[in-house]
């Protein structure tokens, strides 16, 4: 079903909605939470709570792009749930894949900084349109899906040694610019 006929149905406060925007996009959605919580119950949890987060906000909320909306819902839920299950032990998956990132997001991402960090965000939103088709997929399905390297080489058709060096030139790259915009 096209996914402007899901937000009409959700407007019209139809119980398919949800069993719509789950037959569409649920495996999507699933794949995302366990990449971040590697755990199918927990994920499984996340996704149902972004279903409802979906239907508490659709209205009055008119999503530009479902699929984006709704991935970004599953993917801040889960990171919530992460942070929860991980407050007292570290170096999980998750925490592995943000660490590569650390070293050039060195930026201190508080209240008082929430222009910066819009900034921030715009900034590496333009330096990922300007990289090729592969390296964008590489990054966006490392940092922002939590793929694994070999998830990522097994999507592409690429070896993880070469996801893992693009990955690397990425974030090099992502650096030096976030540098040269004076954000770093």
């Amino acid at each position: 079903m096209d996914d402007s006929k899901i937000i009409t149905l959700f407007f019209e406060r139809s119980q398919n909605a949800v069993n719509e925007l789950s037959e569409k996009y649920g495996r999507l959605c699933l794949q995302i939470s366990v990449n971040i919580l590697k755990n199918i119950s927990d994920s499984e949890e996340c996704v149902n709570d972004a279903y409802l987060a979906l239907w508490n906000n659709i209205p009055p909320e008119v999503p530009d792009d479902l699929k984006t909306y709704l991935i970004k819902v599953v993917r801040n839920i889960s990171l919530k749930r992460y942070h929860a299950n991980t407050a007292v032990k570290r170096n999980s998956f998750y925490d592995a894949a943000l660490s590569e990132l650390e070293e050039v997001l060195t930026a201190d991402v508080s209240s008082e900084n929430e222009v910066l960090f819009k900034e921030l965000s715009e900034k590496i939103n333009t330096f990922l349109g300007g990289l090729s088709r592969e390296n964008r997929t590489f990054f966006v399905c490392r940092y922002y899906y939590g793929d694994s390297i070999k998830a990522i080489a097994e999507k592409t058709g690429n070896t993880p040694h070469l996801v893992s060096v693009r990955l690397m030139r990425t974030r090099e790259k992502l650096k030096e610019y976030l540098r040269k915009e004076e954000l770093i």
